[in-house]
């Protein structure tokens, strides 16, 4: 049963002209002043999510996007400020790159957030696929070298556990050996005490599930972290595999869920008059998310001609992409009136009963800050209230 909805901004500013025909992503470059107005996005968005009753805001963090697509580049220094201009909202790492940090400055960071916020601030781990970003701060990306990104990421992610639970701890890895044995003081340094530690015990985490490797699923279970399915058509075909497979995961690993729990799962929704409305309003976000995500190894179903065609606006209109009207068809967009799109979250919640949080909105690529406001004040005043969740709307 759902308890708990959220919403999850990249974190994108205005883009201007949207759509196939619009400027291609890699044409686009913003001054500094456009930029920073993603600050003021995001106050107005936590704003309105916290008077309406929604459990969490979830960002992202990106470096470098001079194109203006994904440019929060620090989630705990603004989860910090956002918490002291709202009441019970939370806000969610989605994700802290963990290859862009030492994980010891990553865990004191969140330490200090979780303290300054009286527990608002829930931590998230990431891979990080964009090679312009991680491969600047001296890790190599998913795009670049998997193997050797996901060997540093889970030390990293071992060394932060251990800081986070343990009063006093030591690491000895392949990439980290922590701490060095130096003198200190008179005595030769053998163990570390993270200060300060988190005030909420034991740490919430949350992880993006992209690979969905069986590996990956271990791994997590294995650091009770909970997993997050965003942007993908979640509800059938093999994503249906992923959730099961997750559920057996966590279970062999000491839990007892159903189908859908310790999960997130994402969908864009768009309410609109009609669901034909929902899509001509929302065709050129669709469009957007392509123009941004397929040639970073998303939307996996577009051939080498399609991803190339994108970068042209005079040729992408007729490379044969897929339509909203396909998303809409494959479940991974929910549009419609209010009512449509409350039939089909219930439908999601019958068919996966453990599932307790779910990321709404039309927060897509693009998509200008009064339509993300429009759709989370309709979602929160005509869909949330059909559902029983712990977090209600402040007087």
């Amino acid at each position: 049963m759902i308890k708990h909805f959220g919403s999850l901004y990249a974190g994108h500013v205005d883009l201007g002209d949207l759509g196939l025909e619009a400027t291609a992503v890699n044409d686009r470059r913003f001054d500094n002043d456009h930029l920073i107005t993603i600050f003021d996005r995001c106050e107005q968005m936590a704003k309105l999510m916290d008077r309406l009753g929604y459990h969490s805001f979830w960002g992202a963090e990106h470096h470098f996007q001079h194109e203006g697509n994904e440019v929060i580049p620090n989630l705990l220094m603004l989860f910090v400020h956002l918490a002291r201009m709202t009441q019970q909202l939370k806000f969610g790492c989605g994700f802290n790159i963990n290859p862009m940090w030492h994980p010891l400055r990553l865990a004191e960071d969140y330490a200090t957030a979780d303290i300054l916020t009286d527990g608002r601030v829930i931590f998230g781990v990431g891979r990080g696929y964009h090679s312009r970003e991680v491969d600047t701060f001296g890790v190599p990306s998913t795009n670049s070298d998997n193997e050797m990104n996901r060997e540093i990421f889970e030390e990293q992610v071992e060394v932060i556990m251990k800081a986070f639970h343990e009063d006093s701890f030591s690491y000895q890895g392949k990439h980290y050996q922590i701490p060095p044995e130096v003198p200190y003081r008179g005595y030769t340094l053998k163990e570390l005490t993270l200060v300060p530690r988190p005030k909420y015990q034991p740490v919430e985490c949350w992880q993006p599930m992209v690979s969905s490797s069986q590996r990956a699923m271990d791994f997590m279970a294995k650091h009770d972290i909970q997993g997050i399915m965003g942007g993908g058509a979640v509800t059938g075909g093999a994503n249906d595999d992923v959730i099961m497979r997750w559920t057996e995961t966590v279970n062999r690993h000491g839990h007892n869920v159903e189908p859908g729990g310790r999960l997130v799962i994402g969908l864009p929704t768009f309410i609109a008059d009609s669901e034909q409305d929902a899509i001509e309003q929302g065709r050129k976000y669709l469009e957007e998310d392509m123009k941004m995500f397929a040639p970073l190894g998303f939307f996996r179903a577009l051939s080498e001609t399609q991803i190339e065609a994108l970068g042209d606006p005079r040729r992408a209109r007729g490379a044969g992409l897929p339509t909203l009207e396909d998303i809409v068809e494959q479940q991974a967009w929910l549009v419609g009136t209010a009512e449509q799109v409350t039939e089909k979250i219930k439908a999601i919640e019958e068919r996966y009963p453990g599932l307790e949080h779910m990321h709404v909105g039309c927060n897509r690529m693009g998509a200008p800050l009064e339509v993300m406001l429009e759709q989370l004040q309709r979602f929160g005043e005509e869909v949330m209230p059909h559902f029983d969740t712990e977090e209600k709307p402040l007087a």
